[in-house]
């Protein structure tokens, strides 16, 4: 099979020391981008294919590889947001899209879902690399959150598509970028940046653990025993530096901002990458210890675990970057479990929306049984209640509801009368520990000096 491989003429080296075949392949302009930034970022041993519906974006990407798929469709232009137009453009060249999977042990996907090429066709590459035998992997992103709803919709239909034709399916909502405390983005280049590097680090934390020298020494066998026929899988990147860099990078890779609401609690198989700086600062074996300890912690009993350690000289020689990706959880995720910035639902029947409870606050009926009593039992007509104006801003009051409602009531100033009735003929010693406290409180001051010296 190999010596029919058409391969990339830099790679040719690769299959001297490592027969395994990995291609990526970007689809749709998202896909494409996170592509453009492996190579930017000197990623080796691989494969790169782009694949899209836009000729001038083909044009434009480093990819050594570019396949133009639906010209009779949208005659060379995007799929317009349509991920059906992305679909049936996937569809029509489908047989250029088997000629590119065919001879791969490892196929990895990228996309940014919610558009239409990318959306659209790759789960159809997907299903056509798992027919043709490989392990298949997609690592997408999902919408910002200003990209609103019908995006977010598109993309979540995507997803559960491309769910069932791939052996292991990680999403990085792109939303949490801005949560990321050592590269928060100042502006939307970089924030499409960092998702790109993110995605980035994903698939060469899983491709290096193939294609490099680790301690111990791994190979595609490794990496298929954890990443086939799993769903979803978790990605969490971390990095430390100093004494404690090991606990660091391994705590901030579980509690990564962009694992949103995932977590890796009872996941069946762990796959870790370590990678650090030179030969001094290579990890330790009480690091590795730690790390493991660290990050298996909340996993299942049974878990089957595969790490590996290697140098990378891009990496400060204190410092370590720990990737994870965790998958065999018991509970395959919904599409309505990822992180939406848009969209977000609550099965618990007694827990009160917002929505919900501006409209109780403003003296409508609930339909939650939280308040279902509450309401029965009103017989009476209601008082008008005070509501600051602040909070009816909030809920779209407008100016003369405003005025119209109850004034702010006034606080009735009380007085305090006194009912304690002093016993005929007691004197009060202020500061006389023994006199009742109730007693020496009547005379409202304090006097350090005792009665009978004066």
């Amino acid at each position: 099979m190999l010596e029919d491989l058409k391969v990339v003429e830099d790679d040719k080296d690769l299959f001297k020391a490592n027969p395994t075949v990995i291609r990526i392949i970007g689809c749709g302009g998202g896909g494409s981008n996170s592509v453009k930034r492996m190579i930017q970022s000197g990623v080796t041993g691989v494969q790169f294919y782009v694949l899209n519906t836009d000729l001038q974006a083909l044009y434009n990407s480093p990819s050594p590889n570019k396949i133009s798929i639906g010209q009779n469709i949208t005659g060379g232009l995007g799929a317009g947001g349509n991920p059906e137009v992305g679909k049936a453009a996937a569809e029509e060249d489908s047989e250029k899209i088997k000629e590119i999977v065919t001879g791969a042990n490892m196929v990895i996907l990228t996309a940014g879902m919610g558009g239409g090429t990318g959306t659209g066709s790759v789960p159809i590459v997907a299903k056509l690399a798992k027919e043709a035998g490989c392990l298949t992997v997609a690592v997408v992103t999902t919408p910002f959150a200003f990209e609103r709803e019908v995006r977010m919709e598109n993309a979540l239909a995507g997803i559960k598509k491309l769910r069932e034709n791939v052996d292991s399916l990680i999403i990085i909502p792109n939303e949490q970028v801005y949560h990321l405390d050592d590269r928060k983005p100042r502006n939307m280049k970089e924030a499409y940046l960092v998702a790109d590097e993110v995605v980035c680090q994903g698939v060469t934390g899983i491709t290096e653990l193939i294609t490099k020298e680790t301690v111990p020494n791994l190979d595609f066998a490794d990496v298929t025993t954890i990443m086939k026929d799993q769903g979803d899988a978790i990605l969490g990147v971390g990095y430390g530096e100093g004494e404690n860099r090991a606990v660091d990078a391994a705590i901030a890779a579980i509690s990564n901002p962009l694992l949103a609401d995932s977590k890796i609690d009872g996941a069946t198989k762990i796959l870790i990458n370590i990678e650090s700086g030179s030969d001094d600062f290579s990890i330790t074996p009480e690091e590795l210890r730690d790390i493991s300890r660290t990050i298996t912690a909340s996993a299942s009993k049974h878990l089957e675990l595969i790490y590996g350690s290697l140098e990378n000289p891009d990496i400060a020689s204190d410092r370590l970057r720990v990737t994870v990706i965790a998958t065999g959880f018991k509970n395959v995720l919904d599409e309505d479990d990822i992180d939406s910035p848009v969209q977000s639902k609550d099965d618990d029947s007694d827990v009160v929306g917002f929505s919900e409870f501006s409209h109780v606050l403003g003296g409508s009926s609930s339909g939650s049984s939280v308040f279902g009593n509450f309401q029965k039992q009103e017989e009476k007509p209601a008082e008008k209640e005070y509501i600051p104006a602040s909070i009816k801003e909030i809920f779209g009051r407008s100016k003369e509801e405003t005025e119209e409602e109850v004034a702010e009531p006034e606080v009735e100033e009380k007085t305090v009368k006194k009912t304690v009735q002093i016993p005929e003929g007691y004197k009060i010693r202020k500061n006389d520990l023994n006199t009742p406290t109730y007693l020496r409180n009547l005379t409202r001051e304090i006097n350090l000096v005792d009665d009978d010296e004066d």
